[in-house]
């Protein structure tokens, strides 16, 4: 019986793949361009967000070997606030988990516009359905599974986004580090903060592994290990990559560039490179989907274990993968990919899946002092976990800070959409299991 549980949970590089593949998806494509105004800061703004990134995968790390328990954050703040604060934690990260990946999705098959080439709305929509459905589909297989072709997945992801950077590194001019009228115009300090705001998209996604402890093979060590270096593999990637593509090609023609890894292949190879990178870009946004799919699963399968969703969630095929949460994932994406399908409504979807980047920072936010409060109540003297804890917790803190009032408002309703199902299900059913225990 043991054989047959240890054969469907998952080993160190699977669980790597994972937190590579949550982190690296299409924001690695689209920074290079939307830093370059910036010149030199961006890399500042690369290395206080790597720092921060750091910071919050040795907080994960930390919880997930003291909890390691399926679910992810809610799991951890439940231990530390109890379970008000834990429902609405895992509640705001299980919607968000599906409804970024709305964006991954649809710049997957976007990406592939040179190959398939100017086709209908309609026929968009229906590969990217086709697209959920296909990963929905092997998701359902199971976590070891899923975490295989994340491995495979991530293999195919760092081979070229190693070779064209450091390819065109040959090619590095520093004098194309050149900031635009309008960011010189700006402080130094809202320099570090826009800057800062724009490379955290690429660290979204460093708890994700914690969410299938429950599937993994010695949890208290594997994922800890390999939460900490992944994230210190995704910061470094990321450096590379923003070094060697705004080394390449100057800075205020990198600024108006769509496709920065088009025109730097395409600078350092010559031809029809664009249909090579077109696939590769296809091909990091389909890991990240994997990733946020299998996460999604099993982030339900763990609030309905701790009674914060209804038992069918908890429910498991014959390969033990949560269907009822997967299925419920697609259900939700699929709407969303409808409405982008429209012109006039992708601007305010898009905007929406940017609006949910601080949501994730409010559940950050509260696993680093759910962690806090773990090590004051342990006594914990090591000056290296207070250190790496409050570095955690002020960075949250200040990206918050720095983010305008009506964005933390909207961001918000993400927290509250859970208002409903908090009321008319999880406090009746609290109620309920208090007057048992009275009785």
């Amino acid at each position: 019986m043991s054989h047959k549980s240890n054969s469907n949970k998952i080993g160190f590089w699977s669980v790597f793949a994972l937190v590579t593949g949550s982190q690296i998806g299409s924001g690695v494509f689209t920074l290079p361009a939307l830093l370059a105004p910036y010149g030199a800061f961006s890399l500042v703004g690369w290395l206080i967000a790597g720092v921060g990134a750091v910071a919050l995968a040795l907080v994960f790390g930390g919880l997930c070997g003291q909890f390691p328990r399926t679910g992810g954050p809610h799991v951890y703040v439940h231990q530390a606030f109890g379970p008000n604060a834990a429902f609405f934690t895992g509640w705001t990260y299980w919607v968000i988990s599906w409804v970024s990946t709305t964006a991954v999705i649809v710049a997957s098959v976007g990406y592939l516009s040179p190959l398939i080439g100017n086709q209908s709305a309609e026929v968009y929509l229906l590969l990217e359905v086709a697209l959920l459905l296909a990963i929905t589909g092997l998701n359902l297989k199971g976590v070891k599974a899923a975490g295989h072709a994340e491995f495979f997945l991530t293999l195919l992801k760092f081979v070229p986004l190693l070779v064209i950077p450091i390819l065109a590194l040959v090619y590095f001019n520093p004098n194309n580090f050149v900031m635009t009228p309008a960011t010189m115009a700006l402080s130094t300090p809202q320099l570090l903060s826009q800057v800062t705001l724009l490379t955290l998209w690429g660290f979204i996604g460093v708890e994700s592994a914690t969410a299938p402890a429950g599937c993994v093979e010695n949890p208290c060590q594997t994922i800890p290990r390999a939460i900490i270096f992944g994230t210190l593999c995704v910061a470094v990637l990321y450096m590379i990559n923003s070094i060697g593509i705004m080394g390449l090609i100057p800075g205020a023609e990198l600024a108006q560039s769509k496709a920065p890894y088009v025109d730097a292949a395409q600078r350092v190879f010559g031809g029809s490179w664009h249909l090579v990178v077109s696939v590769m870009a296809s091909v990091v946004c389909i890991g990240t989907l994997n990733a946020w799919m299998l996460a999604s699963g099993q982030v339900a399968l763990g609030l309905a274990e701790d009674k914060f969703l209804p038992h069918f969630f908890a429910k498991k095929n014959v390969n033990e993968s949560p269907y009822f949460g997967l299925l419920t994932s697609c259900a939700g994406i699929i709407p969303l990919l409808i409405l982008t399908s429209s012109d006039s409504l992708s601007h305010q979807i898009t905007a929406i899946i940017d609006f949910s980047v601080i949501a994730f920072l409010f559940v950050y936010l509260l696993c680093g002092l759910a962690y806090a409060k773990v090590l004051r109540k342990q006594g914990c003297r090591s000056v290296c976990r207070w250190l790496y804890t409050c570095v955690a917790i002020g960075f949250c803190l200040w990206v918050l800070y720095e983010t305008p009032l009506k964005t933390l408002a909207i961001s918000s309703l993400f927290v509250i959409s859970g208002v409903p199902a908090y009321t008319l299900w999880y406090k009746k059913l609290s109620l309920r299991n208090k007057n048992r225990r009275k009785s």
